[in-house]
């Protein structure tokens, strides 16, 4: 079984449906004995979002109908994060930033390195409020995970992980994706939104089970 995981770091549900998949991975792993390969794929919720990004309490209130929608949806998110650990400081977020160097980055590390730096990301994102579209920021975050930060910043003014970004944003309109997370199992099996561990852990049974059967 492996999984790819379509996902953009500023999206809090993509953030608890990782870390519902992370802790149904770490429950197969010790029913199972399985590990399972997770790639992440790059998607966009604004790609039109300047470099510098926007305010963001203000741009997204003025984009989900005022402040009077946009605070509640956000303590929402609040409190499904803490119902699994996951902490969101909304009042210490600034900026809504492109994401598209963040992406570029994962695009650019080992699989086997990704995950830990879209956590780091996001945690950077919404606990800490740091403006996740900023070079210096990213690099900073990868240094603190260990990664060579100077060949990084190297592969990006070479404009390295842009054909990847975009491969995968046109693979994700091909495949009709158009709200994230998106979780897709063995190339054939997809979930879309932020699951609960129990239902990540029912789909992983079927889905091995459909392949025993095969």
């Amino acid at each position: 079984m492996k999984i790819e995981v379509y996902s953009d770091m500023v999206c809090p549900w993509c953030r608890i449906g990782k870390k519902n998949m992370s802790d149904a991975l770490a429950q197969w792993e010790e029913q199972t004995g399985g590990q399972v390969p997770v790639t992440y794929r790059a998607y966009q919720l604004d790609p039109t979002l300047p470099p510098e990004g926007k305010p963001f309490h203000e741009s997204m209130a003025a984009k989900m109908g005022g402040a009077e929608r946009f605070g509640p949806m956000l303590q929402r998110v609040t409190d499904a994060g803490a119902e699994i650990g996951l902490t969101f400081r909304f009042d210490r977020v600034a900026t809504s930033p492109n994401t598209l160097l963040a992406h570029r980055i994962t695009a650019l590390l080992p699989a086997d390195l990704q995950d830990k730096w879209v956590n780091a990301v996001m945690d950077a994102h919404f606990e800490h409020g740091r403006n996740i579209g900023e070079i210096d920021t990213l690099l900073e975050v990868a240094n603190s995970l260990g990664f060579d930060t100077a060949e990084l910043r190297q592969k990006l003014e070479a404009g390295g992980g842009i054909a990847e970004v975009e491969h995968d944003i046109e693979a994700a309109k091909a495949l009709g994706i158009t709200g994230v997370p998106f979780f897709i199992i063995d190339d054939k099996n997809a979930l879309s939104g932020a699951y609960p561990v129990s239902q990540f852990m029912a789909a992983f049974r079927q889905i091995t089970q459909q392949s025993s059967d095969a």
